[in-house]
């Protein structure tokens, strides 16, 4: 079907084709990495997003992540270098492209630290939880509101902080 639309739009000459080609299959590169980018590619992905430098050996991914072989490490690396996401320069691989595809969607990138989007909100509402704790002078309805409604806020995002936290690969 895709192939067939993009004949209609070569045919049309309505737009630039070529442009447009580039644009459609960059989208399409992306649900190819999606459908692989799984399992132990993830976690090997994960680890180079969270090394230092954007760089990691063969035999340090076995470390890492604990496989049986530097054959299954390098089996992961050239699987990714093959999606386009990391390069080989001497023995070692380099990341050239951060996806967003998946798990990886719900996760915040700081330097080397991979958090949960939700975790600043929790932060955030917690804060402000503790604040308006300390301020509290009286008891009526509205402060009563206030309460419960900061304290379901906190409690929810702090759930959802730890339930994508624990999906990490």
């Amino acid at each position: 079907m895709i192939k067939n639309f993009l004949k209609f739009i070569k045919k049309s000459k309505i737009i630039n084709y070529p442009l447009f080609e580039c644009v459609f299959e960059m989208g399409g590169n992306d649900e190819k990495i999606e459908s692989e980018l799984k399992g132990n590619t993830l976690r090997v992905y994960w680890a180079l997003l969270r090394s230092q430098n954007r760089v990691v050996g063969v035999r340090e991914v076995q470390r890492l992540l604990g496989f049986s072989s530097p054959a299954l490490s390098s089996y992961h690396l050239k699987k990714l270098q093959n999606l386009g996401l990391v390069r080989e320069e001497l023995g070692e691989y380099h990341l050239i492209r951060e996806v967003k595809v998946g798990v990886l969607k719900q996760f915040l990138k700081l330097g080397t630290l991979m958090l949960p989007r939700y975790i600043l909100y929790a932060i955030l509402f917690t804060t402000l939880l503790v604040f308006f704790l300390l301020q509290l002078r009286e008891i009526n309805f509205y402060s009563v509101f206030a309460l419960i409604f900061g304290v379901l806020a906190t409690a929810i995002l702090w759930y959802e902080t730890v339930r994508v936290w624990r999906q990490k690969p």
